[in-house]
């Protein structure tokens, strides 16, 4: 079969998607970030209750953000006042989810050099995340309390859908399960309401293709692996 180039540039956009953990100051245009949004809105949800909502911070409110999250996670004390209001993660890792998570982390340390004994570099590389790896676009999303599991499904392909835009345009992006630690210091930056509940946070921008931690590419399955094919 042969692919048209509207399928290679969508399977090219899917395909290329990385986590990228370190971007160049480039600006973003706002255009740009509106119409990934637009487009991303247009993934499914359940009888199209459209369950997500986004903060774009740029500019000095991402740098406000940043710094305040930043400020607790220098105190242990403080951080462990700080837990997630949802598991994003099983509370008992078995195989093969806990080896695939290990190797994932091992292989990002070893690229910037981080032996296992070196706690310190670990933590300040795991706070990068607050400053959204310095990306110049840092997004936050929320979904009201009110929804169940199959809005939190539908947010997933929104999320996917933004990323996906995002590298369209060849920009990158940069899921963060890790800012759900600190929803309340982001409610309280945002002035979110008592409904809205934290999601992740994401970074979009320019990759810098000088960043040793960039060059990662993450494994995935072989289809084997994870499809049956039933007739």
């Amino acid at each position: 079969m042969i692919n048209s180039p509207q399928q290679e540039a969508v399977d090219a956009a899917i395909t290329s998607r990385r986590s990228i953990r370190a971007f160049l100051s480039k600006p973003v245009e706002r255009a740009d970030i509106e119409r990934i949004l637009e487009v991303a809105a247009r993934a499914p949800s359940g009888t199209n209750t459209q369950p997500w909502k986004v903060y774009v911070l740029t500019g000095q409110a991402r740098e406000k953000l940043s710094e305040a999250i930043l400020a607790v996670n220098a105190d242990p004390e403080q951080a462990r006042r700080h837990t997630e209001e949802y598991a994003y993660y099983p509370r008992e890792w078995i195989s093969p989810f806990v080896d695939r998570r290990r190797k994932v982390g091992w292989d990002l340390y070893s690229l910037l050099g981080l032996t296992r004994d070196n706690k310190a570099g670990m933590a300040a590389q795991h706070a990068r995340n607050y400053r959204f790896f310095d990306a110049p676009v840092g997004l936050i999303f929320t979904i009201d309390r009110i929804m169940e599991q199959g809005s939190w499904l539908d947010y997933g392909m929104f999320l996917q859908s933004i990323m996906v835009a995002a590298r369209g345009r060849g920009l990158d992006t940069c899921p963060q399960a890790a800012f759900t630690q600190y929803h309340r210091v982001i409610a309280q930056q945002l002035g979110l309401p008592e409904n809205e509940m934290v999601v992740c946070g994401m970074a979009l921008g320019w990759a810098d293709p000088g960043k040793v931690e960039n060059s990662l590419v993450t494994e995935r399955e072989p289809l084997a692996h994870f499809a049956r094919f039933m007739e």
